[in-house]
């Protein structure tokens, strides 16, 4: 009996590839505890008050992915809990690394997707002195996470760590930190610690009587409307979502960052709410009375643009109770499994009328403007030419991650979406730059669907380099730049409320060059024919590529004066 216990010990320490013996290290622990956790990978740079952890991750299934700026690795971590739905993790050593982190932290904490933060911190040896490169880094990680900590005690570890990833994975997700004092990083422990056992998360259903309540609100509503946002795109609710709008007759519209969630190509998809102004899709919400909010995170976007008198009443269903705002008068909330909520209250009410005139008219417009941009072969590359080819290049189940600019707007209004999660936005935070280093995420989490990321020139000079990481993880991904030399969505915003622009303008290099220096491959778009070939030849090479596209964004005043001129239509 003893011996077959060894050998269970045995087969155990191989997996984990930790040895057993008597002691082990604290930053052993931590790591056993992530394996513990599922993780895969943690994004991050080594620095000297880590090294210990870094070791540790080395002799572990584990994969490190060494990156050139924490930013980045903190985009990473996020992009691949938006992905998978389980907490990316990214890694620095303490204070500028560690503070170099925060971003992406804040950007996954505000879009509300998983992510631990892990860094190196000054030792309790000389905390409570004045001492080099010490920030104190629990209070500046707090205000962008759902709990911040720093482990004072070795024992603490196994709780530590599986309350971080609890805590970032469930009710409404987001971020976590956690720092680790260099004194108790190499520190030996008994080897008796072991992570925690992960607990099960069941479903909740919906409660019957708040059901009832929706539904009378439902029967009495003239002019229903759902708005699906990023919460239905992370409970799946996708398939339900279908099944509800097809049995009430119920168009649909999603945020930015619900794209997708409602297939597009659906008969009562009206599109994307969210652009600057107003955009067609503002003109259903106009004419509703009811609005069916679907995993609808206020962040996303503001609701006085879709209920700016307050007015409207507004069902929310959610896995959590909804934020307090005038423009969000919550007549009925269900905070529940999101698809069990639907279909009950899909039971609990007779089908409407079907799709007003005034709703098929708004969905023929986003169309007719996206078919007449795929005709336009001027050069430099109308926007909706460049989102046309874009959709042509790509599967239905391919991945786009589009960076924040003028191009965030063309894309998220424009590119037909039809599965949740395959056009990645941020939109809680806005951020500029994830879209590289979020694309190697993503790739390395579904290395089976093309990965494309798109962005400005300026979004994407400011990771740029981020392109060595991919060549040497022999992670290939296409990256495609709007290329305008200019901070376009400023200027697009100066020149609509200023009537000029300033300090917006500047020099971009060769990108074609800038790539085949990091050992990818480069090309440049010098006619509008070229650019869907060249995708498609790009997004089937084993290789990372990068694609300059000159843009024609002249098109942006045009289309606020059009929207303009629609609403007096309207």
């Amino acid at each position: 009996m003893l011996d077959h216990v060894s050998d269970m010990e045995d087969k155990v320490a191989k997996e984990e590839r930790i040895p057993i013996d008597e002691t082990t290290t604290v930053s052993r622990l931590v790591v056993r505890c992530l394996e513990n956790e599922g993780v895969k990978y943690v994004f991050g740079i080594p620095g000297e008050e880590n090294i210990h952890f870094i070791d540790a991750l080395t002799g572990s299934s584990i994969r490190f992915i060494l990156v050139h700026h924490e930013q980045s690795a903190s985009f990473m971590a996020d992009m691949y809990g938006r992905i998978t739905g389980k907490a990316g993790v990214c890694s620095a050593t303490l204070g500028p690394g560690a503070i170099n982190l925060l971003l992406g932290t804040a950007d996954a904490h505000s879009d509300s997707v998983p992510l631990v933060a892990i860094s190196a911190q000054v030792g309790l040896n000389r905390q409570y002195k004045e001492t080099h490169q010490f920030v104190d880094l629990v209070s500046m990680f707090k205000p962008v996470t759902k709990w911040a900590a720093e482990i004072k005690i070795p024992s603490a570890v196994p709780e530590m760590v599986r309350k971080a990833f609890k805590v970032a994975q469930t009710e409404r997700p987001g971020s976590c930190y956690l720092g680790i004092p260099q004194d108790l990083e190499g520190m030996s422990i008994s080897s008796s610690l072991q992570p925690l056992l992960r607990s099960q998360v069941y479903d909740s259903a919906p409660s019957p009587s708040q059901v009832s309540r929706a539904a009378k609100v439902l029967e009495a509503a003239k002019s229903p409307i759902v708005l699906a946002g990023h919460g239905a795109a992370r409970d799946n609710a996708q398939d339900a979502l279908i099944r509800f709008s097809e049995h009430l007759h119920i168009p649909v519209a999603t945020t930015f960052m619900g794209k997708g969630v409602f297939p597009d190509n659906h008969p009562s998809a009206l599109g994307t709410v969210g652009f600057m102004r107003r955009d067609y899709v503002n003109f259903g919400f106009d004419l509703a009375d009811v609005l069916i909010c679907v995993g609808y995170d206020l962040q996303e976007f503001d609701p006085m643009r879709i209920n700016p008198k307050g007015d409207k009443k507004i069902i929310h269903i959610s896995r959590y109770p909804a934020e307090v705002d005038t423009h969000y008068p919550v007549a009925v909330g269900i905070e529940s499994d999101l698809s069990m909520a639907l279909e009950n209250l899909a039971r609990a009410v007779r089908p409407k009328g079907g799709l007003k005139a005034e709703n098929c008219k708004i969905v023929d417009l986003l169309r007719g403007e996206l078919e007449e941009g795929a005709r336009d072969c001027s050069f430099p590359v109308k926007p909706q030419r460049i989102v046309s080819d874009t959709r042509l290049a790509l599967g239905e189940s391919d991945i786009v991650l589009v960076d924040t600019g003028a191009v965030k707007m063309w894309m998220a209004r424009l590119y037909p979406t039809y599965r949740p999660n395959t056009c990645l936005i941020s939109n809680g935070l806005s951020t500029m730059a994830f879209a590289l280093p979020g694309a190697i995420a993503v790739k390395l989490a579904c290395p089976e669907r093309k990965v494309l990321a798109v962005a400005g020139d300026g979004g994407f000079l400011m990771l740029g380099s981020e392109l060595a990481t991919a060549v040497r993880e022999h992670v290939s991904l296409v990256v495609l730049i709007w290329e305008d030399q200019s901070y376009g969505l400023i200027k697009w915003k100066m020149d609509l409320e200023l009537g000029h622009h300033s300090s917006v303008d500047f020099h971009t290099p060769d990108f074609v060059k800038y790539a085949e220096s990091f050992g990818a491959k480069g090309y440049r778009i010098n006619s509008t024919e070229e650019l869907l070939p060249t995708l498609k030849s790009a997004l089937e090479d084993d290789a990372v590529s990068v694609i300059t596209c000159p843009v024609d964004y002249s098109q942006n005043m045009e289309l606020t004066e059009k929207l303009g001129l629609v609403t007096e239509a309207l």
